[in-house]
């Protein structure tokens, strides 16, 4: 991350929360509050324009809705980290918004050291999830068809819950020169570019294994 603050856009349809967001995250000193929106079109226009590295973006809006722009700045080619921040504690709610694209889903009740906490993770490249909405992702998906062998889909397990080679060989009773040789295929067939979109793409296609 370097010593560059972090670039948030914050996108709710409350005048009240978008101010009382900014004022805490301004006293923040590796965060920068570069933009607000109050709907989803406006969120992703503000987004293409400020290129933010995080949004934090409410669920319900006027006119295009947060999931709704969570696949419109998918479309656009945004780079943002997208931290939802919602009043909705419904997995089905939520949900939605993590398969369209969401690195992790937050409540508005969440304390403010808590949030500044989240989007530095979420910056980092980390999911941050609650665990209904966990647990929601990780049911299978039978609309989603899986490209991996059953062994394939083991890494894959393994590469979700944040392990190395050298664990997953030792988890699997394999060698870490075969594990580099399913990582590379699993990659491959997902069409991704690293072990992190891979995860992130198990968690939302419901293709992990329980941890262990």
């Amino acid at each position: 991350m370097g010593d560059k603050p972090i670039r948030v856009l914050i996108a709710d349809d409350h005048t009240v929360v978008r101010r009382g967001l900014r004022t805490f995250l301004e006293l923040q000193d590796d965060i920068d509050v570069v933009g607000e929106a109050s709907d989803g079109a406006t969120c992703v226009a503000a987004a293409r324009e400020l290129s933010p590295d995080v949004i934090l973006l409410d669920l319900v809006m006027p006119g295009m809705d947060g999931v709704e722009a969570l696949r419109a700045l998918r479309d656009a080619g945004s780079t943002a980290r997208v931290l939802v921040i919602t009043s909705f504690t419904d997995p089905s709610v939520t949900v939605p918004a993590m398969r369209a694209g969401a690195y992790g889903v937050i409540f508005k009740d969440v304390e403010p050291r808590d949030l500044a906490n989240a989007i530095r993770s979420v910056h980092a490249g980390h999911m941050l999830l609650q665990p209904d909405v966990a647990a929601a992702l990780m049911a299978p998906d039978p609309a989603q068809a899986s490209p991996l062998t059953a062994r394939e889909r083991e890494v894959l397990a393994e590469i979700a819950h944040g392990r190395s080679n050298r664990e997953i060989a030792r988890s699997l009773s394999l060698s870490e020169k075969t594990v580099k040789t399913h990582v590379s295929n699993v990659l491959m067939k997902l069409g991704v570019a690293d072990r992190t979109q891979a995860a992130l793409l198990a968690v939302r296609r419901g293709l992990t294994g329980p941890d262990r």
